[in-house]
């Protein structure tokens, strides 16, 4: 089995030292002739753009849900939050408290979002038409 062991590891060695030299020999010639721009930008503009009506709704559902009555509403944790506190569960109630607060953080983090992407997606379309904005 030693000298398979062997044999394997030499030809590994070798195959990359190969890929090592034409990279390299690779880099020096492209150095030379610099890419075009087109090619150079990967923001990810196109697959933000791409996304943006799905992330529309995921932020919309989230919200709909925070400012609605049933599971995961905010209302529903402040009745949570009451009746913990009126049974005299005091660690209960802080940690549903701390919860209400977070929760409502979300609100105005979500609607923020949800202007900001409008602002994405009216530049989306303005781009796909050809003007640049």
């Amino acid at each position: 089995m030693q000298p398979r062991k062997t044999v394997v590891i030499s030809l590994a060695v070798a195959a990359l030292l190969g890929v090592a030299g034409t990279a390299a020999a690779e880099s020096t010639t492209t150095a030379a002739s610099p890419k075009p721009t087109a090619t150079a930008k990967k923001d990810g503009t196109n697959k933000l753009c791409k996304r943006a009506p799905r992330t529309e709704q995921r932020i919309e559902r989230k919200l709909k849900r925070l400012e609605g009555s049933g599971k995961g509403s905010i209302a529903q944790l402040e009745k949570r939050a009451a009746i913990a506190k009126a049974a005299g569960h005091s660690a209960v109630a802080k940690y549903l408290d701390d919860e209400l607060s977070f929760r409502k953080s979300l609100v105005p983090s979500l609607q923020q979002r949800e202007k900001d992407l409008a602002k994405v997606q009216s530049w989306c379309a303005t781009v796909k038409d050809g003007h640049s904005a």
